[in-house]
Order: C-alpha cells, then structure tokens, then sequence
C-alpha cells in the first residue's frame, strides 16, 4: 500500500497582513490545508532568499511568500523588494535547475482571510499534483 502524499508547505507571512489573514481564515473557520507552517516575519522584504532556498533543499515540497499589497507596507516599500527579489529567486530556481512552480508569492491584507484560504488551498493542490520535492535527494550535500 502506497503513503499518501502530504505536501510539506513553509509560509514565510508578513505579521501585519498575511499572518492576521491567516488568523481571520481560522476564527472564520475557513478549511485551510494543515500541511501549512507558518513562519512570520515583521516584513516580507525581511525574508532572506537563502532562508527560501535551505527551505526547498531542506525537505520543503512548496514555499509561500504573503505580504502586503503593495502600496499597504507598515514599512512602505517593503513588498516592493519583495516583489523584486523574487523576481531574481524565481531566476535563481531556474538557473540551478529547481522547478520555481515550488514558489508562490501573494499578497494578502488582514481582512483577506477567505483569500488567504484560497490561495493556501490553491498552492496546495498545484503541490500535490507536482508531487514530492526530491531535491534533497539529488543534492550532493
């Protein structure tokens, strides 16, 4: 009999809008997939794009950026990095031959919790559907 295959997703979210989306979504009851790990960050421009790489090559089958819209920042150009970084990490993915379909950047205020469930659900599934990360398993680490 074959395991089910359960995505393993790092959410690195914004504390002033995807975390609290996130937090709407749950006291809303919003069914969101629980193979989410949320790991939040003061800002999205806080997040350093080696900490996305070590999370794919560590075991990570997905890796979700929420942030601000921008023009929303509380440190207001920071979603603009973070726009622009990942931009240059999606490069990267290519470049070192990793399938950047892995990467998700959204961007998700405080009261868009039915988004932030919408978009967890979405990630979700084009995960599954690609199937298990086996980068580590080809690295030479």
């Amino acid at each position: 009999m074959e395991k089910e295959f359960i995505p393993r997703i790092t959410s690195f979210v914004c504390k002033w809008c995807t975390y609290t989306g996130a937090d709407l979504a749950g006291t809303s009851r919003l069914q969101y997939p629980t193979s989410i790990i949320l790991l939040k960050v003061l800002c999205s421009s806080r997040i350093d794009p080696v900490f996305l790489i070590k999370s794919y090559l560590k075991g990570a089958d997905g890796v979700l950026i929420g942030g601000c819209h921008p023009g929303d920042c509380h440190y207001e150009t920071g979603n603009y990095h973070t726009r622009r970084r990942f931009k240059i990490l999606t490069e990267i993915f290519s470049t070192l031959g990793l399938p950047k379909e892995r990467l998700r950047l959204s961007w998700i205020s405080a009261s868009e919790g039915p988004k932030f469930a919408q978009v967890s659900n979405e990630f979700t599934d084009k995960i599954e559907n690609l199937g298990p990360n086996n980068a580590r398993e080809n690295m030479f680490l």
